[in-house]
């Protein structure tokens, strides 16, 4: 197995994790949030695409699907093209309110479609390469996918728990 293998296996384990999430879900058990403050399910996996798509974009040297695939516009959010979400509050939270699965779903799809790309084609020499040098020590590669893998892992498993509370309340 080489590394590219194992990138590819750990994103097709995050894609299970988003669609187990997600799948079925109407609108507004997307938007319900366990108190005023926490993240409803239809922000975490759009943080978590936004998150991938912006990385991995980076890294590959190409456009985010957000905006080359029509994303943002079929979202139709009160951001900037920009946002990823970090550092969202409640507010923004609430932008996300109304979503279907079926958007996320979509978005979600195209991004790990261009991410599996990518990082099928990785060999072991590729993951030394410095990507971000505003860090001490600079920032590999290596180090910048799994970090989006953590990332995505953590927030499709609060996704995934934030569902099972809305199911058990059915």
């Amino acid at each position: 197995m080489t590394s590219a293998d194992l990138l590819v296996d750990a994103f097709g384990r995050i894609e299970e994790n988003v669609h187990g999430a997600v799948a079925g879900l109407t609108p507004e058990e997307l938007a319900a949030r366990l108190d005023p403050g926490a993240n409803s399910i239809a922000w975490l996996i759009w943080h978590l695409t936004r998150v991938q798509d912006d990385h991995v974009a980076d890294v590959a040297g190409t456009e985010q699907v957000w905006t080359t695939g029509g994303w943002a516009r079929r979202f139709d959010l009160p951001f900037d093209d920009a946002a990823t979400g970090y550092g969202d509050g409640p507010d923004e939270v609430a932008a996300l309110d109304g979503v279907t699965a079926e958007l996320l779903l979509g978005y979600y799809d195209a991004v790990h479609e261009r991410t599996v790309d990518y990082v099928g084609g990785l060999t072991d020499a590729d993951l030394p390469r410095v990507v971000d040098t505003r860090w001490d020590p600079p920032v590999t590669l290596g180090v910048r996918l799994i970090s989006v893998v953590d990332d995505d892992i953590q927030h499709s498993g609060q996704a995934a728990f934030v569902r099972g509370v809305l199911l058990r309340r059915r």
